[in-house]
């Protein structure tokens, strides 16, 4: 995908989630969130900032895990995953790295839509 066909669909998913929320457009830290409460699978609920700082590292490990970084290693006693990252991640700058994020989200949306 070209980078302004991935800003379109980005920006496309943002204002879908702001609707569904019926709030402004999240940011990518937020949707960062989202998608660990959702990979959670224990449905919204209040959480820590140390939780909401590891649902956002689940997030990234299972986005990156489609790029074969990381693999689900299992879930624990209280039934959050553990991921294994599997080879080092390249080191991109700031736009590629917000670019390669927001390709990977759009892509989890649409797998799960």
């Amino acid at each position: 995908m070209k980078p302004s066909e991935v800003n379109i669909k980005f920006k496309e998913l943002q204002n879908k989630l702001a609707q569904q929320f019926d709030n402004e457009a999240p940011d990518l830290k937020v949707i960062l969130f989202l998608i660990g409460v959702q990979e959670l699978g224990k449905g919204p609920k209040k959480f820590s900032k140390r939780q909401k700082e590891e649902l956002m590292h689940i997030a990234n490990c299972r986005l990156f895990s489609e790029l074969g970084f990381y693999e689900l290693e299992g879930v624990d006693q209280d039934g959050w995953p553990h991921w294994k990252r599997i080879k080092p991640i390249p080191a991109y700058n700031v736009l590629e790295q917000e670019m390669l994020l927001k390709t990977l989200i759009v892509k989890y949306f649409e797998d799960i839509f």
